[in-house]
């Protein structure tokens, strides 16, 4: 089992950045797939960006390829989102999920989520 905390969301400007963090807890960490989502409200909660548990492995969402980067440091059992250039667009809740070695974009394959962190994109 693992329980994820997200934290570094906040307010921005257009054409700023963020870094999301999302610390996981259990010792089982490294051979967890994670990813990110986000969700606008009154939207589907959509797929953003995954990383194998390896590192080696990415997807990203057209919607930010190019702008977001994700990583994993597994030794500090904890997954990284980089946010640059920002749009109004992306504000959102961003989650966290995991899922045990697969890589996915689909939410529903994901079994641990965190709270998500407020990410809000001012114009």
């Amino acid at each position: 089992q693992v329980q994820l905390v997200e934290s570094g969301g906040g307010l921005v400007q257009a054409g700023g950045s963020l870094r999301l963090s999302c610390a996981a807890s259990g010792r089982t960490f490294s051979s967890y797939a994670m990813g990110w989502f986000r969700q606008a409200p009154g939207k589907e909660r959509e797929f953003a960006a995954a990383i194998s548990w390896s590192g080696t492995s990415t997807y990203y969402a057209d919607s930010v390829k190019g702008r977001f980067t994700i990583s994993r440091d597994n030794a500090k059992n904890t997954v990284y989102l980089q946010m640059n250039s920002l749009k109004p667009e992306d504000t959102a809740v961003y989650y966290c999920a995991a899922n045990l070695l697969v890589i996915t974009t689909y939410p529903g394959e994901y079994d641990y989520w965190g709270q998500g962190t407020q990410v809000t994109v001012s114009s």
